[in-house]
């Protein structure tokens, strides 16, 4: 591309960027201002006005997602020999390239998971961890590491920084002492030690420093906020004495300080680079101005250094759009049937399920909104679930057009298209136009293929010319680093989980004190990081935004529960849902207003396991043990077929509640908690049969 083309098209802050091809460059950018486009402009007319070789570049962020789109674009803008990987990314490539010259014998076998491993260290220890503990100290560990605290000083550090440990801060340094001596014993290499050791190498040997330094001599960091300390050394060793860097990042997104991510290197750079350039991105394209006004008026309240230092106020460039919505309930069962029943509405009217997003702080809320979507028959999209390219159906799907490619264009798709001949190859593993009704396992699978089909779509607008070929190479490169295409389904994610996306529709729920802020987030450190937390979800709806919170855990509960001190002087006078068409949540408080009693005494019920059942928990009841176990098996059996978990078919209250019952008809079925309409009528003819002693229909669960 012609070095001035590169240049069309980019406002005057992103031009200057574009034009600052020699380093240090400082770029701080705010959420939807264009930062990835900067960027890659950047090097695209550097490579393309000779200030640098494309294969002597190094792009480097921090997710998968974010190293495709960054090749992608480059490969657009006529820079395809650039390399963008992630710190992880490009320090294995380096290791495994270097081993044999270097260290030589066997290499070492990369760590997935650690929680294996410390779980075998917790037991040499005779120390006892459950699933959760054990998760909690790998995360401890990797912080550690990052850090770069040996076991030795861990406490110290622990005591020294604040730190809350998940555990007794010497049992963990003990675990962390047996990780390692594990570790090494079995050969192993944590993702710590990839970065670690890459960079031990680049400073032990200069003949293989000099070798990196003479193939990577032009370096870009996205997220500069969120490097830690061992990302920031190795990027030492790779840069050397050379300053030829640009950095990008905002101070408002700091958002990973728990991980032992530190702005501090983005605050410093000018100290460290006093002859920098600095380009401040404020243009927001992302959101309508009112999301915008929210999100300056969250961050505006902001204190600490870098609030004083390096202010970023978005000015909006898109036209006007709706008020955001703020929405108080009674309760969380409430809130996440009314966020179905809205997400609903949105859809209809014309809102994709993939342009919306529910957004909560920890994983836990997920629950009620998994069951609340599934009984609106709306499909859902967990972050963080099964990976894409590993289901059946998507691989069965890459095989058949890999083998498509390889025949070349047969007499059916000559001259169709890539669009028509990817549709075309799909329908031969079942693909069809119109999506199958319901929520089930075929739908799942309708719901993949169409991903893929979509994709073939991206593809062929980016490039018009782009075949078969060309289409399955982007496959592969997108399984190799685990980017998955867009899939339809509304997104439950945790704001954590969110940074780097958008959708037109966002939900942010569950604002309430002791949620965000966070109960242990005490120090105005900590405060100031939750309340970035809230300026990333803000900034993450384009159009749409609800802003939720709910005065009790559970429905009849005490309404003891205040929002969140962030939005206060924000919010105009909340909004309170009047009852949902439905009768689900109705039903969840007993038909009636106040809590539900119970069936047995008549005492007014409060804990959820007890609305579940219908009854106290140290009231008696029968329950029919072996309809239980039938129960459960099918629900496993549903479950694996549909391939989701087993509680979004029923959850273990639910299957109790129903083994004690024993309802005869769907009128009886429907008066349990937990079965909505929806499960109604996907799973009622099967668990009427279950309770009558029958076998239910060989294909449990799947829609009409």
């Amino acid at each position: 591309m012609d070095a001035d083309a590169i240049l069309d098209g980019l406002d005057p802050e992103q031009r200057a960027v574009a034009e600052a091809v020699r380093g240090p460059v400082c770029v701080l950018a705010g959420a939807g201002t264009g930062k990835t486009r900067a960027i890659t402009h950047r090097i695209a007319y550097a490579t393309a006005t000779g200030a640098v070789a494309p294969q002597r570049v190094l792009a480097v962020t921090f997710t998968t997602r974010a190293a495709g789109e960054l090749r992608g674009r480059l490969r657009r803008l006529g820079a395809p020999g650039v390399q963008a990987r992630t710190f992880h990314a490009a320090a294995l490539r380096q290791l495994t390239y270097f081993w044999p010259k270097v260290i030589g014998g066997e290499p070492p076998k990369i760590i997935e998971s650690k929680i294996g491993l410390v779980a075998d260290a917790a037991r040499a220890c005779r120390l006892s961890y459950g699933r959760t503990e054990l998760r909690d100290v790998a995360a401890e560990i990797e912080w550690a590491k990052v850090t770069q605290h040996r076991p030795e000083d861990y406490a110290a550090a622990v005591a020294r920084t604040g730190r809350r440990p998940p555990a007794d801060v010497v049992d963990v340094a003990r675990v962390y002492a047996m990780y390692e001596t594990l570790r090494r014993e079995r050969n192993l290499l944590d993702f710590e030690g990839i970065l670690e050791l890459t960079a031990a190498v680049l400073t032990e040997y200069p003949e293989v420093a000099r070798e990196v330094r003479d193939q990577y001599r032009y370096f870009v960091v996205d997220e500069f906020q969120d490097v830690n300390p061992l990302q920031k050394l190795l990027l030492d060793a790779w840069l050397g004495d050379r300053d030829e860097l640009c950095v990008v990042g905002d101070p408002n997104q700091t958002i990973y300080s728990f991980t032992g991510a530190t702005p501090q290197y983005l605050l410093d750079f000018t100290r460290a680079h006093p002859n920098a350039t600095v380009v401040k991105l404020v243009r927001d394209y992302r959101s309508t101005p009112q999301v915008v006004r929210l999100a300056n008026a969250v961050i505006g309240q902001a204190q600490g250094e870098a609030a004083r230092r390096h202010k970023l106020e978005l000015v909006a460039q898109r036209p006007d759009g709706p008020e955001p919505v703020y929405v108080e309930y009674d309760d969380e069962v409430a809130e996440a049937d009314d966020i179905a029943r809205r997400a609903r509405k949105l859809i209809d009217e014309g809102v994709p399920a993939s342009q919306i997003a529910v957004l909560y702080r920890i994983n836990a809320q997920s629950e009620n909104f998994e069951a609340a979507f599934a009984a609106a028959g709306v499909p859902v999209v967990l972050r963080g679930a099964e990976r894409f390219f590993e289901r059946p159906e998507v691989r069965e799907a890459v095989v058949q057009l890999r083998g498509a490619a390889r025949a070349g264009a047969d007499a059916e798709t000559e001259g169709m298209g890539l669009i028509a001949t990817v549709r075309h190859v799909l329908s031969g593993v079942g693909f069809t136009d119109q999506a199958p009704e319901g929520t089930g396992a075929a739908r799942a699978r309708w719901e993949s293929l169409q991903a893929l089909a979509q994709l073939a779509e991206d593809v062929a607008i980016a490039d018009p010319r782009a075949g078969l070929p060309e289409f399955v190479a982007e496959l592969e490169e997108r399984a190799a680093l685990q980017h998955a295409p867009t899939m339809e389904g509304v997104t439950l994610a945790s704001l954590h989980a969110a940074k780097g996306l958008e959708w037109d529709a966002v939900f942010l729920a569950g604002l309430t004190e002791g949620t965000l802020p966070i109960v242990y987030a005490e120090t105005p450190e900590q405060i100031e990081e939750e309340r970035r937390l809230l300026y990333v979800g803000v900034t993450r709806a384009r159009e749409h935004l609800t802003l939720s919170w709910s005065l009790s855990r559970t429905p009849g509960g005490r309404k003891n529960r205040r929002p969140s001190r962030f939005l206060a002087g924000l919010t105009p006078r909340a909004s309170t849902p009047s009852p949902a068409p439905a009768d689900r949540s109705r039903r969840r408080t007993g038909g009636k207003a106040g809590p539900q009693p119970c069936r047995v005494c008549g005492r007014p019920l409060t804990a959820a396991l007890e609305r579940k059942l219908g009854r106290c928990a140290d009231c008696p009841a029968e329950i029919n043990e072996e309809l239980l176990l039938g129960l459960k098996e099918w629900r496993s059996a549903v479950a694996g077929d549909q391939r989701i978990p087993a509680y979004v078919v029923f959850t273990d209250a639910t299957l109790q509640a129903i083994a004690e019952r024993c309802p005869e008809t769907m009128e009886e079925l429907a008066q349990i908690s937990g079965v909505g309409a929806a499960k109604l009528k996907r799973y009622g003819a099967a668990v009427l049969a279950l309770c009558r002693g029958e076998t239910p229909d060989t294909s449990p669960g799947l829609p009409d």
